[in-house]
């Protein structure tokens, strides 16, 4: 039991906005008469936004789609990078190994948000494009992390007696390479999916990839800061969800590591 009181704190903190993205839509009925902008009371909990909505239906609609969308890069992300930095890591040849990382040095060099803006600027994409666009701008560092774990490992002796036992590539690189590097990339996948939680909360803040009146939390924020003093809920609870996302996240993955670690010592 103490082994898993260290989750407890992650996952108090995770539940609430996990429990709103994925089972909010379904306590929303169907949307009634709008009200006043920006006023409180009236039969409506958490008041009302920017166009008279009810901010307790948008904040029950708002969280699917930062989750999927952040979850959907993440792994797309990941789907990429792990092919390639194993593929890096592994070859002997140093020309195939620059022709896979050298371009996504140059792709690094760009700021994430400015490459998505400028993107977004000419394709203007939806929630799926935003999903592929913030995949694409962690493609390089991921590759680069996986190259970096699993070129250690490759490095080993035991690779090299694997090869000379007539071992199959595919095993030496999944079955040893890629299980040596496992821990480094459970690591990784925690801080980069709170990085890709902030990247996709703040273009949609930005008005990329979604609707200018969609329901997403990242959109209530943006569009309802203008009513912050009068009817702050409409704010303050849409941005403490999000904080609460990555910040559970975050608490959840380390202590996992925490265990990990523990399990290691003698």
């Amino acid at each position: 039991m103490r082994t898993y009181r260290r989750f407890v704190p992650g996952g108090a903190v995770v539940a609430v906005p996990l429990a709103l993205a994925l089972l909010g839509p379904l306590f929303v009925g169907d949307p009634g008469p709008r009200a006043v902008s920006f006023t409180l009371g009236g039969g409506h909990w958490l008041g009302t936004d920017f166009v008279g909505r009810d901010v307790r239906d948008q904040v029950l609609l708002g969280g699917r789609t930062v989750v999927v969308t952040a979850l959907a890069a993440t792994a797309l992300a990941y789907l990429v990078a792990v092919p390639v930095g194993l593929l890096g890591a592994l070859t002997r040849a140093r020309p195939l190994e620059d022709a896979l990382m050298r371009p996504l040095d140059v792709l690094l060099a760009v700021p994430s948000l400015l490459l998505i803006l400028l993107v977004a600027s000419v394709l203007s994409p939806g929630p799926v494009g935003l999903a592929l666009l913030v995949a694409l701008v962690n493609v390089p560092d991921a590759a680069r992390t996986v190259r970096a774990a699993a070129g250690e490992a490759a490095a080993r002796p035991a690779v090299e007696a694997l090869r000379v036992q007539g071992e199959s590539r595919w095993r030496i690189a999944v079955g040893y390479v890629g299980r040596s590097a496992l821990r480094t990339l459970a690591a990784d996948a925690g801080i980069r999916l709170t990085g890709v939680l902030y990247l996709v909360s703040t273009a949609a803040f930005l008005g990329v990839g979604v609707a200018p009146d969609a329901a997403d939390w990242a959109v209530m924020v943006d569009r309802n800061r203008t009513g912050l003093l009068v009817q702050p809920w409409a704010v303050v609870v849409p941005a403490l969800l999000i904080v609460a996302l990555t910040t559970g996240t975050n608490l959840l993955f380390d202590a996992a590591l925490e265990k990990k670690r523990k399990g290691r010592r003698p």
